[in-house]
């Protein structure tokens, strides 16, 4: 990775906008970006590397404001590091409460297809009666667009 990066590359490696970006700076996420005598913003790699942490956690869910919390604590140095590691295996928790309910949603989302598919394969309607319009069988194998 090089040595800085401008905002519009870190913009396309993140995926956030650079608006995104000057407001992770401005709310304090990120310690302030240095300048060239240009004014253009130049990313370091400690910088780049937070950033996309931030992305990950926001990205599973974690606040703004515990995220902020975490950069607070990164900040204070190593005394911090009981406490963030708190704060992560608190988030980590929480994350895999959110996969095993995913699971089970998708575990519905399989049955009714599976349902459908049984419906479909035995020419069936909603109250499992048989279809006897051909129109009908064929409108009901349609996968739709």
């Amino acid at each position: 990775m090089p040595e800085d990066m401008s905002i519009a590359d870190v913009s396309a490696r993140t995926g956030l906008s650079r608006d995104t970006l000057r407001w992770y700076e401005a709310e304090g996420l990120i310690p302030a970006v240095p300048r060239t005598s240009a004014g253009v913003r130049r990313y370091d790699d400690a910088t780049i590397r937070m950033i996309d942490l931030l992305v990950r956690l926001r990205r599973t869910g974690m606040s703004v404001a515990h995220m902020r919390d975490f950069v607070t604590m990164v900040d204070q140095g190593a005394r911090t590091h009981g406490r963030r590691m708190r704060l992560l295996e608190d988030h980590r928790e929480e994350i895999e409460s959110r996969i095993r309910e995913l699971i089970d949603d998708l575990e519905s989302v399989d049955d009714k297809i599976a349902h459908y598919r049984r419906l479909i394969d035995a020419g069936l309607d909603c109250s499992e009666q048989p279809i006897n319009d051909p129109a009908v069988i064929e409108q009901q194998r349609l996968l739709g667009d």
